[in-house]
Parts: C-alpha cells; structure tokens; sequence
C-alpha cells in the first residue's frame, strides 16, 4: 500500500530540513478545510491574458477605518454654506454611531492643483502635484457600513470571509513574473492588522502558493519564520532545498491528483528562495541619496510621540511605499500598503468618529507624502506607464458631525482614486450629491466594478478568470461588475 504524500514528507527525516517540512505539513493538516477542489484545478484555469495588457502590475493603497472624501477629495460648498445647522437628510439614516449631528464643513481648506484644476484638502496637497495623471471616482457606494464586511468587500468582493484577494486572483490569473519573490505581498500597516486580518488577503480555495507574503519593513523580523533558528551556511542550505525539492516532486508525479500538497509544497520551496531573495529586495539602504530625500527617508527611523503623529505616518508609509516599488520591479505583481491596523483607543486608523483633524491629519499627511514619492519615483523609472497604483478604503465619512469633530461611517458614497497603465489621468468619473451623502445619480460604481477595471487593465477578463467552487465559477466580481470605461485612457 503506497503511503499518502503527506505522510511520505512527514516521515521524512530530521537531517536536511525534512524535520521544519515534516512539522509544518502536520500543523496543516490540522487546520486544512474539510472543502476541497472538486476537481482538477487545472481544469478551470483561466491564466491567458484575454486582450492585450496596459499595466503588469497594481499597487494598492488601503486606509483603514474609512476614510474621508469630504474632508480630503471632494469639495462641498454646499456644507460651508450649511456649517453648524441641524443635519436634515430629507429620509430615515441608519448610522453606526447615530452621526446625525449639524452639518460639519470640510476640516482643511481645499485649493485647486494642476491643469485640471482638481480642490484637494490640504493634508493631501503633496498629490497636488500628479493630479493630472489621477483619475478620481467620486461615487463610491459599499454594501455595508461595518468595517470587517466593506473592507472584504473592497479586497475580496464579498461581504463574508472564505473568498481569494484580488491580489491571489491576480496571482491565479497571471502567474509569477519572478520565481525568487511572491506574486502577491502585503505590507500591513506597523501597529498591526486591519480588520478582518488576513482574511483579506488569503487565497482562501485557491491554491495557497496564491495567498499573500506579509512584509513588515524596517523591522527586525520583516518576512516571519523565513529564517531558521539556527544558522546554516548558505551552501548547505542550498543543498538541502534542492534535495528536498527533489524528492517532492519525485513522490509529486506518482500521485498528480494531491493539489493542496502540490500548493503547499510550492508555497514552502518560495520560502526557501525568499531566504536569498528578500534582503535585497528590502535593503533600501543601497537606494541613492536623492531617492531617500524624495521619500523623507534620508534620516531613519526615530523615536515616534505615543500619539498618532505626522511624522511617524510619513516615515513609516514613505518606506513601505519605497520597498514596494523595490518588489515591482523585481517582478511582484501585486503590493498591498495598508494604513492604520483594526480599532483601538486611541485611534490609530481612519475610524474618526471623534476627532478627525487628530486622526485624519497626521494619517493623511503621512499618505500623501509617500504616495507622492511613489508616483514620482515610478514617473521617473518609466514605471508608472504600466503600473496601477489604485487607493481606496471601506467607506466614506457623513456630512452630519459626531461629537462636534468627528464623522460616522459612511457606505454611500466616498472616494477613489487611480493612475498610471491605462489610465486617463486629470479626470473624475461619477459625482457625489451636493452633500456628499449619495450618488448623485443615486447608482453609484461598486467594488466589483473596481475589481473589473484593474483586471481589464492587467489583460484579463473579470468573466472568464473562474475557479470552480461548490458548483459554481467563482470570480472576484462574483457575478457583478463592469470594466469603468471613463477611466481608461
């Protein structure tokens, strides 16, 4: 009787890392799903571009909590001239928090930038200076106003859990463009995870070679449980992955039918390239003077006020922003940049529903700073041309107050923003009512759609890039979504 993979590997030895395999694949066996693939993986695979790409690669902006249009991107006069008067939405509002306060003006001055003219607030003026390659949406809506359920629907287009990111169905969809790193990373944000934790980025029931790599840069421990607790030298750690690799696929080819193995197997083989790969990768020491200044990185790191401050936002977003350019263009294709981990007090997210020049200002500063750096880094690179970056949150912020300085959450209506490969910069797709409550048009452009547009961007078809599940072709769209065809250039 042949023994199954799994326990072939388990079985395997203490000598030459077959122990770290051997202890992993059973602590994976106890956590795997009782769901499996019903069939053939490969059956459903989709990978072909289905038309010719505009952009290899995305990088994804994240402000956790739920940031503020109205505060940030889109003007309202209408609420100067209402300031301070009882809030009165003409219909029945159901809020997080009861944020039905007098109507609240936006907290910072907006002036226009660049040729097109576009009213920024001030905390976010630094983006002032590529507004004419930035195509802003400004009618947003999500399906719901709780943070665990809008922020998976914005990374993985479902309001429940157990669905792939868009990074893992990018990763699905297009495959590795660099076999030493990650097709999909994640650099969450420094005081930890948003909500819902990597249940926004996982692959959930696509293979698990697809999930993200979560990078912590600038910190002792960047990529976790990459490096042995022993040293070894590098030659002989080669040895031992090579060997094991053989070995592997040598059991791998008398039973073909093990996806999960084959995922898991390919997930622990680009840890063992990580190994080598990743300090390049994340050493920004080696960048030239000029590019650190560009970033405000040419300092280091100091020792941050307890309070949330803009100089820490700054630091910290400028290198995660830095250290993503550094992965696309060794070939990553897709990077997520989280700012602001789940709730806590005193807030160090975008959740301000009870002082936002507090929490909104030294964060937003701190965004603009780094996404600015980045914009002209990719610029100057000849990067940007076929490079998205997209920046997004759950939800937007009411026009009513709460507590006198702060606004609850809004699901109907807040703001995104896209440039670079295939997008038709200086431009603002869909408009927000004269409060900046709803749609004007009271429809409104979903996650779906956003998720669709990014995958036409990337060649690929929302419709046809499907993993069948449960007896269904599931897809990040579900069974939603349309290419925004006012963003394409």
């Amino acid at each position: 009787m042949h023994p199954s993979r799994r326990e072939l590997l388990q079985q395997l030895g203490g000598g030459l890392g077959g122990i770290a395999l051997a202890s992993l694949l059973q602590r994976d066996a106890r956590s795997v799903t009782r769901g499996t693939q019903e069939s053939d993986p490969r059956a459903a695979l989709h990978r072909a571009r289905t038309h010719a790409p505009r952009a290899q690669r995305v990088i994804q902006l994240f402000m956790a909590g739920g940031a503020s249009h109205l505060d940030l991107w889109d003007w309202k006069p209408e609420l100067v001239r209402l300031h301070g008067q009882p809030s009165d939405f003409g219909e029945a509002v159901e809020t997080f928090q009861d944020g039905l306060g007098p109507w609240l003006k936006p907290i910072w001055e907006f002036r226009p930038h660049g040729r097109c003219g576009k009213l920024l607030g001030e905390p976010v003026a630094p983006l002032g200076a590529h507004v004419d390659d930035i195509a802003f949406v400004h009618d947003m809506v999500s399906a719901s106003g709780v943070h665990s359920q809008a922020t998976l629907l914005a990374t993985t287009g479902f309001t429940q859990p157990g669905f792939p990111g868009a990074g893992a169905w990018v990763s699905y969809g297009l495959g590795s463009a660099n076999e030493e790193l990650p097709t999909f990373v994640v650099l969450p944000d420094h005081r930890g995870h948003p909500s819902n934790g990597v249940k926004n980025w996982d692959a959930a029931f696509l293979p698990g070679q697809h999930a993200a790599t979560a990078i912590y840069p600038g910190t002792a421990t960047p990529i976790a449980h990459l490096k042995a607790a022993r040293a070894t030298p590098e030659e002989r750690e080669r040895a031992t992955h090579e060997l094991l690799r053989e070995m592997n696929r040598a059991h791998a080819s008398t039973r073909p039918d093990d996806a999960r193995l084959d995922a898991r197997i390919a997930s622990y083989e680009l840890a063992a390239r990580l190994q080598l790969a990743a300090p390049d990768a994340l050493d920004v020491r080696d960048e030239p003077e000029h590019v650190l200044r560009l970033y405000g990185l040419e300092r280091g790191p100091e020792l941050w006020e307890s309070e949330i401050n803009a100089a820490e936002e700054s630091y910290v977003f400028a290198l995660k922003c830095l250290v993503a350019r550094r992965l696309i263009e060794r070939g990553v294709r897709f990077v997520q940049i989280w700012s602001g981990n789940d709730n806590s007090f005193p807030r160090r997210n975008w959740d301000s529903h009870e002082d936002l020049r507090r929490d909104h200002g030294p964060l937003a500063r701190g965004m603009a700073r780094g996404a600015a750096a980045l914009i002209t880094d990719l610029k100057c690179r000849g990067l940007l041309e076929d490079t998205v970056v997209h920046w997004t949150t759950e939800f937007g912020r009411m026009p009513s107050s709460q507590g006198g300085k702060g606004r609850d959450h809004n699901p109907f209506v807040f703001t995104n923003w896209l440039c670079g490969g295939g997008i038709r910069g200086g431009v603002s797709v869909g408009e927000s009512d004269e409060l900046g409550y709803k749609p004007r048009d009271r429809k409104g452009t979903q996650a779906y759609d956003i998720h669709a547009t990014l995958l036409h961007l990337l060649g690929l078809d929302h419709e046809q890039l499907t993993w069948r599940r449960d007896g269904i072709d599931r897809r990040l769209t579900d069974v939603h979504g349309h290419v925004i065809e006012g963003l394409l250039a």
